[in-house]
C-alpha cells in the first residue's frame, strides 16, 4: 500500500531534495574549478588520484538519492528496487564495453592507417612525375 502525505510535506521533501542536490553540485563545481587551477592560479589537484574519485563519489551520491526520494525507491522493498538497479548495472557495463572496444578499434585502425603511409612512402631515386620511364611503371594496382 501507497503512503499518503500532503501537499505541504510533498513540498517540504521537493525543496530539501532541491537544496541537497543544489550545495552537492557547487561542491562538484568548486572541486572541479579549484582542482583545474581556475580559483587559485597555478594549484591543480590530481586528477585521476584525487578529483576523478571525489567526483564520481559525488555523482553516485545525487544519482542515488535521486532514485531513491524522488523516484520512491527508497520506500520500495528491495526486490523492486533490485528489479530497476541492476539492469542499470548492466547498461553501465555495455557502456563500459562498447567505450573500450571502440577504443581497440581505433587504435588498430591507426595501426592500419600508419603501415599504408608506411607502404606508400617513394624512394628517392625514382621520379615522382607523373611521366615516368617504363621501368619505374607498375603492373600492380593498389587501393588506398
Amino acid at each position: 500500500m501507497g503512503h499518503h502525505t500532503t501537499v505541504k510535506e510533498d513540498l517540504g521533501v521537493a525543496v530539501k531534495g532541491f537544496i541537497i542536490l543544489l550545495i552537492v553540485t557547487f561542491i562538484e563545481v568548486g572541486i572541479a574549478l579549484v582542482g583545474n587551477g581556475h580559483i587559485i592560479e597555478g594549484f591543480k589537484l590530481p586528477k585521476i588520484i584525487l578529483m576523478t574519485p571525489i567526483m564520481i563519489v559525488f555523482s553516485l551520491y545525487k544519482a542515488y538519492y535521486i532514485v531513491s526520494i524522488f523516484m520512491h525507491l527508497g520506500h520500495e522493498t528491495k526486490g523492486m528496487a533490485a528489479s530497476v538497479v541492476l539492469p542499470m548495472l548492466i547498461f553501465i557495463w555495455a557502456i563500459t564495453a562498447f567505450l573500450w572496444e571502440g577504443k581497440s578499434w581505433n587504435n588498430n585502425q591507426n595501426y592500419v592507417n600508419d603501415k599504408n603511409k608506411e607502404s606508400q612512402i617513394v624512394p628517392k631515386d625514382k621520379k615522382t612525375s607523373l611521366i615516368q620511364p617504363k621501368e619505374y611503371i607498375s603492373t600492380e594496382i593498389n587501393f588506398l
